[in-house]
């Protein structure tokens, strides 16, 4: 981005206050803002200012902002400097703002710029009468209908050198110009003829009403194909439910005496009672005793009775398994496992 700077001094204003008409209009603006925060309003004063000076920005019209706002100087330069809506240099009573980037540039901005510099001149440049100047800008976002030029607050579209040239003579000699499309264009159609959805039965209401129509149709055939597959698919017979958890089931089935009592019956008939006092039916048998001793069970293999523990009733060996006290070592024997191995005589190892 370049550097903006002031205009120099020689253009300079000498003083600047705002007309009445302004005044209340900054009144309006601050007051939309709470105590203390009365410089958010400072892009309406500035913008409010550059009018009233013309169409651009002095250096006395930024600190009459600054000190109706209370404000430093340098913080209303540093947004004037910022926005380059701002202008700080002096530019004609019809400022034309040329879009050159490349949608504009596809549809013939370059000769649209070639009609500015043969009318008015070099960029920044105002004209011999005070009508115009021009500065090539960034996209000014009207990129279906470029190339275009922006000219003080109003879009022209469509341009072509010719309608340019004739947009340009009507300007100067006052007569009435209209915004937007020079074309005939209406908004962003396409060019030439729509030739899409043009049935006006599509914007009178008639086929959202039979849309309508069909969906609700539709909607209930669903509807009614979801009930007619729900009770077909119920079974002719329905069949009893499984009983809770944990509740007993009675059943007819077995004959028991609590069924007989049910049905007024002796719950237990006489011949089950004769057959239950039966001697012959009696559990109760008498055991054998006998005063012969149980043998343990043998086997062709001998035991011997190894130490253990005098509490639990087995036998213990009388033999000593642990060395006394004071006892030499010849008479407690070896606990290396020597014992068990024959005493080998050691050669001596005799060099011729």
């Amino acid at each position: 981005m370049a550097v903006r700077k002031l205009a120099p001094p020689e253009l300079q204003p000498a003083s600047f206050d705002f007309t009445s008409e302004n005044e209340a209009f900054a009144e309006r603006e601050i007051a939309k803002y709470p105590p203390g925060r009365q410089a958010s309003a400072v892009i309406a004063l500035l913008g409010r200012a550059q009018e009233q000076c013309g169409g651009w920005l002095p250096q006395k019209a930024i600190e009459a902002v600054a000190d109706r706002l209370g404000m430093a100087p340098i913080r209303v330069m540093e947004v004037a400097t910022f926005y380059t809506m701002f202008n700080l240099d002096p530019v004609g009573r019809y400022f034309v703002q040329f879009c050159g980037t490349t949608p504009c540039a596809l549809r013939g901005a370059g000769e649209i710029k070639k009609v500015l510099e043969r009318r008015i001149g070099a960029e920044r440049h105002i004209s011999s009468d005070g009508l115009f100047s021009w500065l090539e800008v960034e996209c000014l976002g009207a990129c279906c209908n470029a190339p275009m030029v922006q000219i003080n607050d109003d879009y022209y579209e469509d341009l072509t050198p010719e309608n340019f040239e004739k947009l340009l003579d009507d300007l100067a000699a006052g007569r009435p110009v209209k915004p937007g499309s020079q074309i005939g264009r209406r908004s962003s159609e396409p060019e030439g003829a729509v030739n899409t959805l043009q049935d006006p039965a599509l914007f009178d209401g008639s086929l959202v009403g039979a849309w309508r129509k069909r969906f609700e149709e539709e909607a209930l055939k669903v509807v009614t194909d979801e009930a007619a597959t729900e009770v077909a698919s119920l079974p002719e017979e329905s069949k009893a439910a499984k009983p809770p958890a944990g509740r007993a089931i009675e059943s007819d089935a077995a004959d028991t005496p609590a069924k007989r009592a049910k049905e007024g019956e002796t719950p237990v008939r006489a011949s089950e009672q004769k057959r239950a006092s039966s001697r012959s039916r009696a559990t109760a048998s008498k055991s054998k005793k006998t005063d012969e001793p149980v043998s343990p069970p043998q086997s062709g293999k001998s035991y011997v009775a190894t130490p253990s523990d005098p509490a639990e009733g087995r036998a213990v060996s009388k033999s000593a398994t642990t060395p006394v006290a004071g006892t030499p070592p010849s008479e407690g024997g070896k606990r290396d496992g020597s014992e068990s191995k024959p005493d080998v005589p050691v050669k001596e190892n005799k060099t011729p």
